[in-house]
Formats: C-alpha cells, structure tokens, sequence
C-alpha cells in the first residue's frame, strides 16, 4: 500500500492483525510524560485564561503557566514514576537540553525513554520552511544525543504534526520510530527510498490538556476514562491495541491532578494481564513480526 496524503509518500507494510504483544497480552498500557518548552519570545498557546489578548501582545500569564512544567511539575511526574516503577516515553524539547541539560540528563539515566519532541514548541515542522524543518529536527536531535549521550531513537512532532519531510529526514537521520500517526490501532511500517520508519500510532483519549482545559474535566474523571476505557480493552480479546496515558508536566504535573496519574501508574505497575511498555519497545516487537 502506498500513502500519499501523510506526510511523504511511502510504502505501507502493516502488522498482523493477529498480533498479540509478549507474554500473549493484547492490551499495552504507555505511559507518557510531555516535557515541553518553547523557544524565547514565544509562550505557550494554552493557558489558565480563556480570553485572548490581542494580536502583538505577549501573554506572561500564557507564558509562566507553561514554564511550570521544565520548573517543577517535571520532577513531581518522574517521583511519581520511580515510586510506581513504571518507564515512560517522555516527550522533550530540544531547548531543555540547553536550558536544563542534567534534568535531561537525569530522566534517561533513570530509564525512562527520551522522545525527541522538536526544538520547541512553537516550532512545528508543518508550519516551518523544509530548511528550517531540517535545521531544527538536526539540531534537537544533536543536543539530545550530546546530552543523554545516547540518540534518540522515536520522534513525536509538537502538536504532533510533521511537514511532508518529517518523516524521510527521521529515517536519514536514524530514528527507529515515529509517534504523529493517529490512523490507526496497531504499529506499521512506513517504507522510504532511504529506509523505513515504524509509525507507533498515539491515542488520544486519556490526555489531560484536552480532559481538563477543553472538557472541564476533574482528575476523578481522568481516573475514570482510563478504569472504563481498560477494563472494555481487556474484555474484548480480539484486538491487539495501545492505551496511552499522557500527561503534560505543565498541566498534570501540578499538586491538584498528578494524583491522578500516581493512581492510574500505581494500578498498572505489576499487572500480569498487560504490558506495560514504550513506544520504543513496541517497535522493537512489531519488527520481529514482520
């Protein structure tokens, strides 16, 4: 199969749909962590206030609020983790290992697995000139391997979104796999003139941006969609799937809601009849698959 409407034109091997992950499990559980920033000048654009400012005003109250992530909710979310053993994907801007190189640092040697996330935030590849794209995606990925001193070896685009270069510069550049995909339940291989790219597909459903600052939702809540949301995965044994769970350190990483995501962690850590995983290591499982 050959895509064309995603971001570069590539060949399509799917996984079986038979698939089961090890220990024949169908349900794997991810945890993630969005450790975001954005580049000088520019600010987060969700914060606390709904009301925007006008055009050319810089909006500090948008802008302290998504500091909080790199400043403090980052080392709550990793306490959180270390106390559950449980190893995340954690999302990281290229800029935080400038800003803040041994907290980088830090999250790697403690096994979790850095995902390179862009430069910055506001940095988005479908936004950028194909130039500056490939500047940004080099540069991120050099800071990162010079930092951890290990390349990363998964991507997930801000907002998720890749230009229509993303993906082939990924496979120059050495990635293993990418997260912007969204169409579909299970791991495929996207197949370039350059090489091949695993596409490790993201759910949505269980984010606390989204949960809180769209839906009003309470942190209860966020444990509820995810206790409904698993208990009807396992229930249905005839589909291998993916649950994420992805908080961002500037929103859930705050005293009010991380308990939320202690909770859910705390329940998952141990359990025999899911895998809790990586998206680097489902990657790893699909190609022995194929």
């Amino acid at each position: 199969m050959t895509s064309r409407n995603s971001p570069g034109a590539c060949t399509i091997r799917r996984a079986p749909r038979d698939l089961r992950w090890p220990g024949d499990r169908h349900v794997a559980v991810v945890f993630n962590v969005a450790y975001e920033a954005w580049s000088d000048r520019n600010a987060s654009g969700i914060g606390p206030m709904g009301n925007p400012l006008p055009a050319g005003v810089f909006d500090t109250n948008a802008d302290s609020y998504g500091r909080y992530g790199a400043q403090a909710g980052i080392r709550r979310l990793m306490d959180i983790l270390h106390r559950a053993g449980v190893h995340a994907n954690v999302f990281t801007s290229g800029v935080l290992a400038e800003r803040d190189p041994e907290q980088v640092r830090a999250i790697a040697q403690a096994g979790h697995e850095i995902v390179a996330h862009g430069y910055a935030q506001d940095l988005i590849p479908a936004k950028l000139s194909a130039a500056d794209d490939e500047r940004y995606t080099r540069l991120t990925t050099d800071l990162l391997t010079r930092v951890t001193g290990q390349a990363p070896s998964g991507w997930i685009s801000p907002r998720a979104t890749a230009s229509h270069s993303t993906f082939e510069r990924l496979v120059e550049l050495g990635y293993r796999w990418q997260g912007d995909a969204l169409d579909e339940d299970l791991p495929y291989v996207q197949e370039f003139d350059q090489g091949s790219l695993v596409a490790v597909p993201l759910s949505i459903e269980i984010n606390d941006l989204s949960h809180s600052m769209r839906f009003g939702r309470t942190p209860r809540q966020f444990v509820e969609v995810f206790d409904e949301a698993l208990s009807h995965m396992l229930a249905n044994t005839h589909d291998a799937v993916i649950l994420d769970v992805l908080v961002h350190a500037h929103c859930y990483g705050r005293p009010a809601c991380s308990w939320a995501y202690a909770e859910i962690a705390e329940r998952c850590a141990g359990r025999q009849d899911i895998w809790v995983t990586t998206r680097g290591r489902i990657a790893d499982h699909v190609l022995s698959r194929l």
